[in-house]
C-alpha cells in the first residue's frame, strides 16, 4: 500500500511543491516567515495517503499545544523503487535551523534515493520552541519504529540517518547517542535499538565543541555565543565529534567550502582516532542549502559538480 506514497511524492517533486524561493523566506519586516514555511510542509505531508505517527496519538512524550503548526512527529514511508530484494531504509531529516523545514532537503531527497533503490522515511521532527532533546527523541523513535514495523514496511532492520544542516546535526547526534532498546518495555517499539547503521551528514555546523561559534560568530572572537545551546554542557552533549565511541557507525560527510570545512575536518579526525570508517567530500563550488544541487532547491542553483555527492553517497551505501 505504501507505493501510493511514492506516487504522491513524485507529484510533489515534479511540481516543486515544497520549494520556497529564498527571496520569499522572510516577511516584509525582515523576520522569517515561519507560518508560510510550516504550512507548506504540513500541507505536503498531509497529502500523502499514509502518514505514520511515531507514537500513538496523544502519547508523544513532552508534546503539547505550544506550537499549533507543529503536528505530533511522524514519518512518511517511501518504498524503494525498481528493486525486488528487501532493502535498508534511509531516514531523511531536512534542515531549517530547528525553526523551519527546508522541503527540498526532505521530500526531494527522499524521491531521489527511493529511485536509487533505497526505502526512505521522511521525518517530521519537532522544532523550536521544542528543544534539541525532543528532536533527537523523535529521530531515535523513528529508528526504533522502522525496525519494529520492518515486516509491515517490507524492509531490513538496517537504518541510515541522513540529514542536512540542522538535520545533519540531528543525524550526527543520533549516531553518537543511542541504546540497545529496553527488552522489558511494554511498547514493542521501545524494545528496538535506536543505533543507526550509518549516518550521512550534509553541510551541518555539527562540530560545535571544536568550533564553538558554528555559523554564527567570528571563530576568532572572544564573544562566542551559540544560539542552539543553553550552556557549555549542552553544547558538548550535542557535538558529535566529542561523543564518538568504538560503537559509533560509519559516516558519509559532505559540504561545500562556503561553510567552514573545519566542521568536517574535526569529525574526520575524531572518527579516525576511534577507527570508525567514513567517507568525506568537500566541494569548492556552491553554498549552504543546495540539497541535491540540481536546481530544485530554494536557491534555484544547479551545480553539477556538487550534485555528484548523491551519486557518491549511493555508491557508498551500496558498499556498506
Amino acid at each position: 500500500m505504501y507505493q501510493d506514497n511514492y506516487v504522491r511524492l513524485k507529484e510533489i517533486v515534479d511540481a516543486d511543491g515544497v520549494i520556497i524561493n529564498v527571496k520569499n523566506h522572510r516577511k516584509a519586516d525582515g523576520s522569517m516567515d515561519v507560518e508560510k514555511n510550516l504550512n507548506t510542509w504540513n500541507n505536503a505531508i498531509n497529502s500523502f495517503p499514509h502518514v505514520t505517527s511515531l507514537w500513538p496519538k496523544g502519547q508523544t512524550p513532552g508534546y503539547d499545544d505550544r506550537a499549533l503548526l507543529q503536528p505530533e512527529p511522524s514519518i512518511v514511508f517511501i518504498p524503494a523503487q525498481g528493486v525486488s530484494e528487501v532493502r535498508p531504509t534511509i531516514i531523511v531529516a531536512c534542515g531549517g535551523g530547528f525553526m523551519t523545514r527546508t522541503g527540498c532537503e526532505g521530500i526531494n531527497v527522499a524521491e531521489y534515493f527511493a529511485r536509487c533503490g533505497f526505502n526512505c522515511a521522511i521525518l517530521t521532527y519537532r522544532l523550536q520552541p521544542y528543544g534539541r532533546k525532543d528532536a533527537l527523541l523523535d529521530m531515535q523513535r523513528a529508528i526504533r519504529l522502522i525496525r519494529a514495523k520492518k515486516d509491515e514496511f517490507g524492509v531490513t532492520d538496517r537504518v541510515i540517518c541522513m540529514g542536512f544542516s540542522a538535520g545533519g546535526m540531528l543525524s550526527g547526534n543520533a549516531a553518537t547517542h543511542f541504546d540497545n532498546g529496553d527488552p522489558d518495555a511494554a511498547d514493542p517499539v521501545e524494545k528496538q535499538s535506536c543505533r543507526p547503521d550509518a549516518a550521512v551528514l550534509g553541510y551541518g555546523a555539527f562540530s560545535f565543541a571544536a568550533l564553538p561559534g558554528g555559523f554564527f560568530v567570528d571563530p576568532f572572537s572572544d564573544q562566542i555565543r551559540n544560539p542552539f545551546f543553553a550552556d557549555k554542557e549542552e553544547l558538548i552533549y550535542y557535538s558529535p565529534e566529542v561523543n564518538i565511541s568504538r560503537q559509533t557507525p560509519p559516516f558519509f560527510i559532505w559540504q561545500t567550502n562556503s561553510d567552514d570545512p573545519r566542521n568536517s575536518f574535526a569529525m574526520g579526525q575524531a572518527l579516525t582516532a576511534m577507527g570508525i570508517p567514513f567517507e568525506m567530500h568537500l566541494f569548492p563550488e556552491g553554498v549552504h542549502g543546495l540539497a541535491l544541487a540540481d536546481g530544485h532547491n530554494d536557491l534555484a542553483m544547479d551545480i553539477p559538480s556538487v550534485a555528484k555527492w548523491a551519486e557518491l553517497c549511493v555508491d557508498w551505501m551500496n558498499r556498506l
